[in-house]
Formats: structure tokens, sequence, C-alpha cells
């Protein structure tokens, strides 16, 4: 068994693989980010085959770690580099209790973070991705981890995926090309490439953030705007977390909270230009 281990925020990863090669790519991915304090994991996130000869004979990759979903799909092993990353996001996704989980994006300037909700397609993260490169710090991707007791955002700066071809190259334009992983095409989430954070979010990713705008960005669309009821929003908070109801009555509290403290706007952009400028414009107007 292959194996890498990594810390990523307040998650401490050991990774392991039948196969060297999706190892040695998640490695390059990850390259700067540091070790697990003492060498100890917290979670365990592995790829490998459905059944044995799938290791050799038109191999194919299965999700696995502590946690795992029965009726996950094996995947074709030139897509292992997404299985391990989906791996590492189930883990996550099915184990965390110390945080609120929120499906989105999130940006820090000033002290201050920008959250970024939205399903897949929206957008959320080709504009982490840019505002990135642009001055603000990337605290998070996929999942965005609130402090249970202080209510602030804690960073947990994943690798960006980036699921639209014409985007990530627009992406790739301003940022170091060493810091891109392969090309993947056909996947079930589509074309995609996944990019590391720059090293300031690295450096960086053990201080917490006070969450101070909530955007919901709709890509593919002409540009408007529009507010987001407190109600609204406490519904789609909810939606989007996948341990809210595992954490039972203090997130209810939480995610209430940020209901009536932070607030919150929709948006559509049909260009990532636009998209930044919307993006812009809403902060200044917050205050970031």
């Amino acid at each position: 068994m292959h194996g890498f281990r990594v810390r990523i925020g307040p998650v401490s990863y050991r990774i392991g693989s039948p196969w060297a090669a999706p190892v040695a790519t998640l490695r390059a991915l990850y390259a700067g980010y540091p070790e697990p304090p003492d060498g100890i994991a917290t979670v365990t996130a592995r790829i490998g085959p459905p059944r044995p000869w799938r290791r050799w004979i038109r191999p194919q990759v299965a999700i696995e770690g502590d946690h795992s979903l029965p009726d996950t799909v094996p995947m074709a092993f030139h897509h292992a580099l997404l299985a391990i990353e989906m791996a590492m996001n189930m883990q996550v996704a099915l184990g965390e209790r110390r945080h609120l989980l929120i499906h989105a994006s999130a940006v820090e300037r000033g002290g201050k973070a920008l959250i970024m909700p939205g399903e897949s397609g929206s957008g959320k993260s080709t504009l982490a991705a840019l505002l990135a490169e642009r001055g603000w710090r990337l605290m998070a991707d996929e999942f965005v981890m609130i402090d249970m007791a202080t209510g602030l955002a804690m960073p947990f700066p994943r690798a960006i995926s980036l699921k639209n071809g014409a985007i990530a190259e627009a992406v790739a334009r301003i940022a170091d090309p060493a810091r891109f992983g392969p090309h993947l095409g056909g996947t079930p989430k589509g074309e995609l490439r996944h990019l590391r954070p720059n090293a300031e979010a690295i450096a960086r990713m053990d201080e917490p953030a006070r969450p101070a705008l909530i955007l919901f960005p709709s890509y593919g669309f002409e540009p408007a705007s529009d507010g987001v009821s407190r109600s609204e929003l406490f519904m789609r908070l909810t939606e989007g977390s996948t341990n809210y109801i595992a954490l039972g009555q203090p997130a209810f509290e939480r995610v209430l909270g940020m209901v009536e403290t932070i607030p919150a706007a929709r948006f559509a952009y049909p260009d990532t230009d636009s998209g930044i400028a919307i993006v812009e414009q809403f902060c200044v107007e917050a205050g970031l």
C-alpha cells in the first residue's frame, strides 16, 4: 500500500492506494503542505480496486476510508486523482463533528471572510480561485468549516477543483502553472483540473476569519443581483450542510446566528470578469 500524509487546516489525512502513480500525483498537487503533527493522522482516505483482479485487468478505482457510501460507483483508473479527492471529501462530509460544514468556497481579506455557497457549476470555485490570485486569501473550496463556539470560519484550503476547461485556462493565465494538477477529461463532473492554493493560503491555514458576507453565484446568465431573505438563507445554509442534522441543537443556534448577523445576496454573471466585478462591488458595500 502506497501512502501519503498531509494536514489541511484542522484535518490530518492518511491517504493510501495500492497504485503508486495516483499517490505520487496527489503528493505533487499538495506540495508545500505540512504533515500531521507527530505524524498522527485523524482521517483515513483510500482508493482501491473493487475486486482484486481490477487492480491489473481493466483497472477500476473504488472510494474507501473511515466512512463510505455503499452505492458509490467505481471509477476508471485514469480518474484515480479525482477518486482520491472524492475520498478525502467523503471522510469530512460524513465524519466531521467539530465544525459546522457549509458546501461553499471562501476567501478572506482584512480578517473578514466572504462565503460563496452554491451547487456544482455555479462558479463558486472559479471565483474563489480568481480572487485568491488578486489579493484575497483562499480559505476553502469544497467545505467552509464554522467553529461551533466562536462562529469563525476555519481555513480548509484544499486543492481547488476547476470544472470547466475554458474557465480553468482563464485561471491558468494568472496562476503559476506549477500549481496545477493534470487535465482530467470525461469525468462524472465533466472536464476538470485541480489547482493548489498559493503559498500564503497554505502558510496561514491556521488563521480563522470572521464571516462577513454570503453570496450565492450563478454562472452563465446575464448580470443580475437580488437580496436573500433570512428564511431563505437559513434554508439554503442548512440544505448545503452535510452534518447539520448530526450536530443537532448547537448547529441550529450557530446557523441562526449567522442568518441574523451576516448580509447575503444572490447574483448572476455571464463571464469571470463580470463575476469578479460584481463580487468586489458587493464587498465594498459590505466593508470588506
